[in-house]
């Protein structure tokens, strides 16, 4: 007869022997609390001090290359370096091409996305936007991790751009003391600020 209790025993052991382990359940994730952001859309309004493009400019090929936003090297731009202003052109040769000839960055504009005011997802990972212009829709695609960055379309000014760099300089750690109430969070749109 002791054979026959001998595998009963063994599994009822077994079974109590495992029934007391514990296993350390997971803490919920620090963001679980935050509410996720959503799908929604912005009216881009453009810049109050434009100069005035004319759709003459538009078509004039030789303007294409032009950059009417910035025509002189900034201050911070090789502060040292000889032909600064023509090194500025080759910086960026098409500004005002992609900006205001296959860009919106000159009219009112309405765009799309969970972050539809900033080129890239500030969590890092994938950002989807798209810009309307009457019946006309841009899109724009953009990808970040860690040092990583890759975005193609139309960004939140509605200017045409695309952009490959492995190797980005990481962002500064937040500071704790702009999480405190004695700092107001706000948003630069252009040159507007919107308190929230």
């Amino acid at each position: 007869m002791r054979i026959k209790f001998a595998p009963v025993l063994l599994l009822a052991g077994l079974s109590l022997v495992a029934g007391c382990c514990s296993v350390a359940s997971k803490p919920p994730p620090p963001d679980s609390a935050a509410p996720k952001p959503h799908w929604h859309s912005v009216v881009m309004v453009p810049r109050t001090n434009l100069p005035p493009i004319h759709f003459y400019n538009k078509i004039n090929p030789i303007w294409w290359f032009g950059n009417v936003d910035e025509p002189r090297a900034p201050d911070w731009y090789r502060p040292d370096g000889s032909c600064r202003n023509f090194m500025w052109y080759l910086r960026n040769p098409f500004e005002n091409f992609s900006n205001y000839v296959i860009g919106v960055a000159d009219k009112k504009t309405v765009r799309y996305g969970v972050h539809p005011t900033v080129p890239g997802n500030p969590n890092g990972g994938w950002n989807f936007a798209v810009t309307r212009r009457r019946i006309v829709y841009l899109p724009f695609v953009d990808y970040k991790r860690h040092r990583f960055e890759f975005y193609f379309g139309w960004r939140e000014r509605g200017n045409f751009g695309m952009k490959l760099n492995f190797r980005q300089k990481l962002p500064p750690p937040k500071s704790p003391e702009l999480e405190t109430t004695t700092h107001r969070r706000c948003l630069f749109i252009w040159d507007q600020q919107i308190d929230f």
